[in-house]
């Protein structure tokens, strides 16, 4: 499956006391992981949240038997070791599934970036806005685990809450129709675009992931599990680059000879001069939102869907295949295209229990709650 990427990131397991007076849990248990959660806040010289310091909670032993083992010797947090410990707890007091190696501060440093990818509006840091950068679960079905993670601004989080990616889609139709132009805080754009950035990450059928516009560009380390947009995202990323008429002229000659080669080019000459619409772009910011947004062209999507009928799922994913190792995948506007195989694209992700560690997820809210508020 295709991802946009850097190179996976992994840490070091935190070195539990030896010799304490306090028997560890059994590994894995929730018991276990609060009282590693404590070790780390004390690791870093900060203190857990007060309503986990009582008395018997494993989390305020593991922050006691830290700091007893630590002394002053503390690392000092920046803001990705605190997002760090704050997901952690949330994932803990949930009972929310939680993939420790690869989901570390140098992770979440590596998926931050400076503007919301829904709401398109620079994001502020702990200030209590709406505006506050949040690390959001893309798939509500699934834990909090590498590729799917996006930091998506608080006003979007809370009015993405537990809806589905289809469930998303029809809200931006419900915004579109009244006069305000939004539903539960976001505008029939912005729920657009958060439906195509839930859909990367939900398994589709070949067909309807083929027929979305790609709205948003995938964020930093998100796994795309539908191959055909993977491919979209590849064709528009390479107007990010310089030498972008090479690289497409290379990308048509893995495709056969013929119709699906001709669509193909129909397709980058369609969606090039949109790009350059008023003139080449400078911004790397404005430019890459040129691009989702020439994708809003009718005619340009039909020409998509057109060439995406040459190919199946197993067409796209090889054709992506073909295109990294050509070299294509690489320097794609600061990034690179990793491949994962299918059995570990979704590893950790707890797809099997909803995200939760225990199979006790709640049952869902209909979406005619929110059309009704």
């Amino acid at each position: 499956m295709a991802q946009v990427a850097l190179a996976l990131a992994f840490d070091d397991e935190p070195e539990l006391p030896r010799g304490s007076a306090l028997p560890l849990p059994e590994p894995d248990s929730p018991e276990r992981t609060g009282f590693e959660l404590g070790w780390d806040f004390a690791r870093h010289g900060l203190v857990p949240p007060a309503e986990h310091l009582g008395g018997a909670c494993p989390l305020r032993q593991g922050w006691e038997a830290g700091r007893a083992s630590s002394g002053q010797r503390t690392l000092r947090p920046n803001r990705h070791v605190r997002k760090w410990l704050q997901l952690r707890v949330q994932a803990w007091r949930r009972g929310r599934a939680f993939e420790g190696v690869q989901v570390t501060p140098h992770y979440l440093a590596q998926i931050d970036c400076a503007v919301c990818p829904v709401t398109r509006e620079p994001f502020t840091h702990a200030s209590g806005a709406d505006t506050d950068a949040s690390v959001d679960r893309v798939h509500n079905g699934a834990g909090y685990a590498a590729g799917n993670l996006a930091v998506i601004s608080l006003r979007a989080n809370q009015a993405k809450a537990d809806l589905r990616w289809d469930e998303a889609r029809l809200m931006a139709v419900l915004a579109e129709q009244r006069a305000a132009g939004t539903a539960d805080g976001l505008s029939a754009a912005e729920w657009a675009r958060m439906a195509v950035l839930m859909s990367f990450v939900t398994p589709l059928p070949h067909e309807v992931a083929a027929s979305l516009p790609l709205l948003v560009l995938p964020p930093n380390r998100l796994r795309l599990l539908n191959p055909i947009q993977g491919l979209q995202a590849l064709i528009t990323r390479l107007l990010l680059q310089p030498g972008y008429a090479t690289a497409s002229r290379r990308l048509a000659e893995l495709l056969p000879a013929g119709e699906a080669r001709r669509d193909f080019q129909l397709v980058f000459h369609s969606l090039l001069p949109r790009a350059w619409d008023g003139g080449r772009e400078r911004d790397p910011l404005r430019l890459r939102q040129r691009l989702e947004d020439a994708w809003r062209d009718g005619a340009l999507l039909r020409r998509w869907q057109r060439f995406a009928r040459h190919l199946d799922a197993e067409r796209a994913e090889a054709l992506v295949a073909r295109a990294v190792a050509a070299g294509l995948g690489l320097d794609l506007g600061g990034v690179q295209v990793q491949l994962h195989p299918a059995d570990r694209a979704t590893e950790g992700w707890a797809l099997d229990t909803g995200g939760y560690i225990a199979s006790r997820a709640p049952a869902p809210l209909p979406l005619a709650h929110r059309a009704q508020a």
